[in-house]
């Protein structure tokens, strides 16, 4: 503004000098200074109207920054929000998906367990079979020893004669065992024998019980 009045004083100086009328006065214009400047009725109208409207512009470019701040604002909440609720959404599918897992595992080691007991019972009814069968191999070992032994020992004392036998079977300190055998290969061989006299007393004794 104040170069404007600068200008207006310069040219005033300049016309108010080359002025004819101020010349036939006697004056000299030595200096100009605008104290103020107004405009006519229309102008200040056209003006005051200018004015209003870069001022309106103004209030309006105000008022749609402030409602763009607001939106922007409220859209960065909205967003925040919506980066939260999808935060949130993502924790709880991790602890779902972490909760599966832990399951899945709890299964598998569950299963692993079972396989292992049936393995350790197979293991131990193997183990009994097996010994249930050394077992029985075992006690049939045995008989086929003492088969083989009774078998030996039989076929032993079938060489053996018959008195032989009776007299290992009886107690050598017994004489009327001795003598009733003795008599029994009397009998067998009584062709052989011509006259045989036999005691009183030796048939007493041989009758008389043991005492």
């Amino acid at each position: 503004m104040l170069s404007k009045f600068t200008e207006v004083e310069s040219e005033l100086f300049e016309g108010l000098s080359k002025s004819k009328v101020i010349s036939s006065l006697g004056i000299e214009v030595m200096s100009v200074s605008v104290l103020g400047i107004s405009a006519d009725p229309e102008m200040m109208r056209a003006l005051e109207a200018e004015t209003r409207e870069s001022l309106q512009q103004e209030a309006d470019k105000a008022i749609y920054g402030r409602r763009n701040f607001a939106v922007e604002q409220e859209r960065k909440i909205k967003e925040s929000e919506l980066n939260t609720e999808i935060a949130v959404e993502e924790k709880q599918k991790q602890i779902v998906e972490k909760k599966m897992e832990t399951d899945l595992a709890q299964q598998d080691n569950d299963s692993r367990l079972r396989s292992l007991e049936m393995e350790s019972k197979l293991q131990i009814e193997e183990m009994n079979k097996g010994l249930v069968k050394m077992k029985a191999d075992n006690q049939r070992e045995e008989a086929n020893a003492k088969g083989y032994e009774l078998e030996i020992m039989m076929k032993t004392y079938r060489d053996i004669d018959w008195r032989i036998l009776n007299a290992l079977n009886t107690d050598g300190g017994d004489a009327r065992n001795n003598i009733a055998l003795a008599f029994r290969e009397l009998a067998s061989n009584q062709s052989k024998i011509g006259n045989l006299n036999i005691s009183p007393d030796l048939i007493n004794s041989l009758l008389q019980k043991e005492q």
